[in-house]
């Protein structure tokens, strides 16, 4: 049933993800660049709130896919961020730059770190939501994540009525 042979609930690689010297870098340097915004932030906060609810999308829609899989996608979705603000990088195309030898690292293999780099580059486009797969979970899960409905920054925010979360979704 678990899709890539992972034991079920075995968090090792995740625990690798988020002791990578890569990882803790790229999260102190969008601490620091994110230090005074005030809309929507890409810390663990959101890494976990995506994490989580991608996790449980992948058990409600018996998608397969092993725990430390929908982690390792969550944790490493937006953890280029970091070089949008300072070099002009798309994040999904950072995160999936440095999610790659974080996942190689971390002990995926080429197939897991495919299917999850993917995801990650797939995670802003909207076509992805419709699809099956890691993409979808991913893509929901990070839309979702969002509390637009109370934030104290929504009237200044530049997002579309659209692309807000209108409200808590069950």
């Amino acid at each position: 049933m678990n899709k890539f042979n992972t034991i079920p609930g075995n968090m090792t690689r995740v625990q690798k993800i988020v002791s990578h010297p890569e990882f803790k870098k790229s999260m102190e340097s969008i601490r620091e660049l994110e230090r005074d915004r005030i809309f929507c932030r890409h810390g663990m906060d959101h890494l976990l709130d995506v994490s989580r609810i991608a996790y449980i999308d992948n058990m409600e829609t018996d998608a397969g896919y092993a725990k430390d899989v929908i982690y390792a996608a969550g944790l490493l979705h937006d953890v280029g961020k970091y070089l949008q603000y300072t070099k002009g990088i798309e994040h999904h195309v950072a995160s999936e730059m440095i999610g790659r030898q974080i996942l190689t690292d971390a002990g995926f293999d080429g197939r897991e770190t495919e299917e999850i780099c993917e995801a990650i580059l797939a995670h802003r486009d909207k076509i992805s939501a419709g699809e099956k797969g890691l993409k979808s979970i991913l893509y929901r899960a990070d839309k979702i994540s969002r509390a637009c409905y109370a934030c104290e920054a929504s009237d200044q925010c530049n997002w579309s009525e659209e692309k807000k979360t209108p409200g808590v979704i069950a």
